[in-house]
Formats: C-alpha cells, structure tokens, sequence
C-alpha cells in the first residue's frame, strides 16, 4: 500500500547492474524486473526501489544515506553477504542496543547490517 507522505521508493546507482542483481540475489533472496539495459527495480523487500546505471556509489563517506538490514543472526549474515561478493568494510561492532557490520555491494554501494541480539542469541 501507498501511504501519503511515507517514504515509498529508492533508488541507487550500479556501475555494474548484473553483479549488483546477483548479489542481492544469493544474500538476501531478493528478485528483479529489469527495464532494459540501465535499470532494475525490486519489491518487497522492506522497502521497493531499484537500481540505475551508473559509475558513481553511494556510501557513507561521500555522503550517501546508510540503508540498514535488520537480521536475527548477524553472524549468519555477514556469511552470505561474503560469499554473494560482498566486501565487508566495517566488522561487527556494538552500539547501545545492538551490533552490526558494514558492507559494500559489487558496484560499491555501502549498506549495512544490524542486530538486537549477542552472538549467542540472547537479546541485548
């Protein structure tokens, strides 16, 4: 559903869109509708958007928004984000009221990833 006034739709650069799709394919499970060559788009996954052709990345440092996962295995994730080709860039670290990692995607896209509970399960 389309609420009014709540955020909807994101969009994101890819220098590479069809290792960035097959990324997020293998670590997250997500599936794509392409709109030719330059574009990709994804729903239902917590947020739809898509991907546009690009060289240019989003990410922290050159003042991108953080896109931030929620997972309840942070350590299982982080796996399947580096076995899918994903590059982590920040390892699990603790905040108040959670952990979590940083990563980017092929095309260089930095997201990240976090938890409300210990390695070993247990709440924080």
């Amino acid at each position: 559903m389309t609420t009014h006034e709540k955020l909807n739709y994101i969009e994101f650069p890819a220098g590479n869109i069809e290792a960035t799709k097959s990324f997020f394919s293998k670590a997250f499970s997500w599936e794509f509708t392409d709109y030719g060559p330059e574009y990709t788009c994804f729903q239902n996954e917590g947020l739809d958007g898509g991907f546009y052709k690009s060289e240019l990345s989003s990410t922290v440092a050159n003042g991108g928004a953080l896109v931030i996962f929620f997972s309840r295995d942070l350590e299982a994730t982080q796996s399947k984000v580096e076995e899918a080709g994903g590059t982590v860039i920040k390892p699990i670290f603790s905040f108040p009221g959670g952990r979590r990692f940083h990563f980017t995607e092929p095309s260089g896209n930095e997201f990240a990833v976090w938890s409300d509970t210990e390695s070993d399960g247990s709440s924080i």
